[in-house]
């Protein structure tokens, strides 16, 4: 947003304030000011002067002699423009002068003649055709009445510096000339004075010509219409020329004109229609039609579609709302009658209609900020209020204004201490009020009102920043800090999910960290079967792609992935884990079921038994006893004779085992891999971290060997489930050393052969102790087991 500071003089006094001060106090109090640039920089000795006479030069055809009053003295230039007359008033360049693009200007001899300076055209002071729309070519002729010798800066405003601020979108009330005066007003302590428009009108009533019909009321809040009868057409006087420029905005006519100082001013877009081009007498703000055709002002021809809200009349679009007019009603040379609408479109849909079309305006940008309804009457009379200064028209009684959305009144609690507190350091109540109060916002009766035009100030933190600021951030004392924040603890499941990951570590494994976003392949790709519940996942509403559009119901996949890629890489041997969640939606809940898993992978070197082993130093580090493995040969998953079910607390808790050949081919990894996913709650719950000691045993220990024959169907745990349990309290230990099938096995059969350790806390045992307990092992594994001693 650019600001022509000589701009707000019309709303406070500006006198003995600096840019440079001004750059630095605006910043301070929110305003975040860009930088700031003087248009005239390049213009140096440049001035007005009156031509006293002109003559034929003695020795050029085309050249002349001009008597020039600058002023303070008259000085004699040679020039070959041929629209030179006496009594003209002119710019002039003087010798020694500076003229934008760095060319600079000298006394010198033109066919022996003496030329003290340069009378100037509009291109040569950096000037265009929009400024001087009726100039001709050659020398700039000025008007008759303009002091001698006046600097050419100050006769076209170039003296004024033009501040350019970086406005948040949260702040449209800042998006105009009367939102950055009010801010200066308030941030330099002045006072502000708002002109409200006075419009006297010529009679009639615009209800007579125009109706306005609202279809789309979510779309449109406000519509407010004048009109203005016997318009005429033609340039803008200096000073608004001059300050459209400054903004960058280049003057058109004096109706257009109007409309973008209007939107300058008041923030509030504006369109005027020709009247004549509206048929029927009527508005429609309705949504385009399927594969509806308009023509913009800039000449290209659009295709609409039915969420692109426009302004139609009787039977046509002639303007996309908040967007760009239509050719079709331009403002013309012989336009007579004239519509100015003022409106309030929703911002969203200005912006998707916008992106669409291709068409980013003024006006489009200022209503995705989000306009204030209370603008719109004001901006049409103070736009009504200019067309009659200029006389440029006679403006219609009435006002049409169609109000569909009045905003809420936003009211929020004023507490002065509790300010005080969440900001750090005390501020006057009194300074807060007049803050507030000069900033538009009403505090009576314990209570602030919020301005419409203030869509930011929602609750107590934000009037807590708006007194902040004003006060002013520099004022903050500084202040040491303090230590009394409370020491953060690691909650117990917290503690135990770290001490699983160090167990892990422990065991050569690496960590990975991975996305919970996944692809709905992965299903396929794991050879799930068709009813696996895992299949249900939780849908992204606004996924980055297909690849991340669900949430993840297993975490092998993700292990694959990481898996597949350093195989690629060329790894040998890979040993990973990661301790994350799963999603799994549930039936009639909002929210999906988190749970934590952890999941091993592996490969290179190593099998089932070592991925099992890992398994078990972990459970053995978390204090689980009595977990059991099962064999699992249903899971497409994983290789079907190579898989089992971890057991503990009576429930399923995991399940492990070499991944499944097609698996790993629809992963391209040519390598056995092993893998495990084990649920981290339920083992965290299962935990148990009190370690209890026992005293070193006085009395030896017993060894017995049991080479024994059993059905290849028979599992190791089976039977050493069965000599822990018939050993009773002088077990101590057991140990699978042999495990064989040959000649000297019975086909269907396999020997296992275990040494099992007894000790008793009480004596030494004897044959006597021991062949009992073994007896009754046999006994017990021949008859639930028909295993038998080889």
């Amino acid at each position: 947003m650019k600001l022509p500071l000589s701009w707000l003089s019309d709303y406070l006094d500006m006198t003995g304030i600096t840019p440079e001060q001004y750059n630095h106090a605006m910043t301070m109090s929110g305003s975040k000011v860009e930088g700031i640039e003087n248009l005239g920089d390049e213009i140096e000795n440049v001035v007005t002067g009156k031509i006293l006479s002109v003559e034929k030069h003695p020795d050029a055809d085309k050249l002349k002699i001009c008597q020039v009053d600058v002023g303070s003295e008259t000085i004699q230039i040679v020039t070959g423009a041929d629209n030179v007359k006496p009594g003209q008033t002119v710019p002039v360049a003087k010798d020694g002068a500076r003229l934008p693009g760095g060319k600079k200007i000298k006394k010198g001899k033109l066919r022996g003649v003496v030329s003290n300076g340069m009378m100037c055209s509009y291109e040569e002071i950096g000037m265009t055709k929009e400024d001087f729309p009726d100039a001709e070519y050659g020398i700039l002729i000025l008007e008759d009445d303009l002091p001698l010798g006046k600097d050419i800066k100050e006769v076209f405003g170039l003296d004024n510096p033009v501040v350019e601020f970086e406005i948040t979108s949260n702040r449209p009330d800042c998006f105009s000339i009367i939102g950055l005066a009010r801010e200066t007003a308030v941030t330099f302590n002045r006072p502000f004075h708002l002109h409200t428009p006075e419009v006297k009108g010529s009679g009639d009533d615009i209800h007579n010509y125009m109706k306005v019909t609202v279809d789309e009321p979510a779309l449109c809040k406000r519509y407010t219409a004048k009109m203005v009868k016997n318009v005429k057409i033609g340039p803008s006087p200096r000073w608004m020329v001059d300050r459209l420029r400054s903004c960058g905005i280049r003057s058109i006519n004096n109706l257009v004109d109007i409309t973008n100082y209007v939107l300058l001013e008041y923030g509030q877009p504006m369109h005027a229609f020709d009247m004549n081009y509206l048929e029927g007498g009527e508005i429609h703000v309705r949504c385009a039609e399927e594969n509806e055709k308009m023509t913009t002002l800039d000449g290209t021809e659009h295709t609409l579609d039915s969420s692109m809200l426009m302004i139609c009349d009787g039977k046509k679009p002639v303007a996309v709302a908040g967007v760009m007019g239509g050719e079709n009603s331009e403002v013309r040379e012989e336009t007579k009658d004239v519509l100015f609408e003022s409106a309030t479109f929703l911002g969203s849909s200005v912006r998707i209609t916008a992106k669409k079309l291709g068409l980013r305006t003024e006006s489009s940008s200022r209503y995705e900020k989000g306009l204030d309804t209370e603008n719109t009457v004001p901006a049409v009379l103070r736009a009504c209020e200019l067309v009659e200064q200029l006389g440029c028209g006679e403006v219609v009684d009435g006002l049409i204004d169609v109000y569909t959305a009045k905003p809420e009144t936003v009211k929020i609690p004023f507490e002065p201490e509790r300010i005080n507190q969440f900001i750090g350091f005390n501020v006057p109540v009194e300074f807060m009020v007049q803050a507030l109060t000069d900033l538009g916002f009403v505090v009576a009766n314990g209570e602030i009102t919020v301005p419409t035009y203030r869509p930011d100030v929602l609750c107590f933190n934000d009037v807590a920043e708006e007194v902040a600021r004003i006060y002013g951030y520099d004022k903050i004392p500084s202040t040491l800090m303090k230590g009394e924040a409370t020491v953060g603890v690691k909650t117990y499941e917290q503690k135990l999910e770290e001490r699983v990951k160090n167990t892990l570590v422990g065991c050569g494994l690496h960590e990975i960290l991975v996305f919970s976003f996944t692809n709905p392949n992965i299903f396929d790709k794991l050879n799930m079967d068709d009813d696996d519940p895992r299949r249900t996942a939780v849908v992204i509403s606004n996924p980055l792609g297909e690849e991340n559009s669900i949430m993840r119901t297993t975490a092998l996949a993700s292990m694959m992935e990481v898996i597949s890629r350093n195989e690629n890489f060329k790894a040998e041997s890979v040993r990973l884990f990661e301790a994350g969640k799963v999603y799994r939606p549930v039936l009639g809940e909002q929210l999906p079921e988190e749970k934590h898993v952890v999941t091993l992978g592996m490969f290179g070197g190593c099998d089932f038994y070592d991925l099992k082993g890992i398994v078990e130093v972990l459970l053995n580090d978390l204090g689980i006893a009595k977990a059991s493995f099962l064999p699992k040969s249903d899971d497409p998953t994983f290789h079907p004779g190579r898989c089992a079910e971890l057991i503990a607390g009576g429930k399923v808790i995991g399940r492990l085992g070499q991944m499944h050949p097609a698996v790993c081919e629809n992963y391209d990894v040519e390598n056995h891999v092993y893998a495990a996913e084990l649920d981290l709650d339920a083992l965290i719950s299962l935990a148990n971290t009190d370690k209890s000691y026992k005293k070193l045993p006085k009395f030896p220990s017993t060894q017995r060997d049991l080479a024994l024959i059993a059905d290849d169907g028979v599992l190791a745990a089976q039977i050493e489930g069965i000599i822990k349990k018939k050993a009773g309290n002088i077990f101590e230990s057991l140990t699978l050393f042999d495990v064989y099938k040959g000649k000297q096995v019975p086909e269907g059969k396999k020997s296992m052969a275990y040494s099992v350790v007894f000790r008793a806390e009480e004596k030494t045992l004897t044959d006597e102790d021991v062949n009992p307990v073994v007896d009754s092992i046999l006994k017990a594994l021949s008859d639930q087991l028909g295993v038998t001693l080889r």
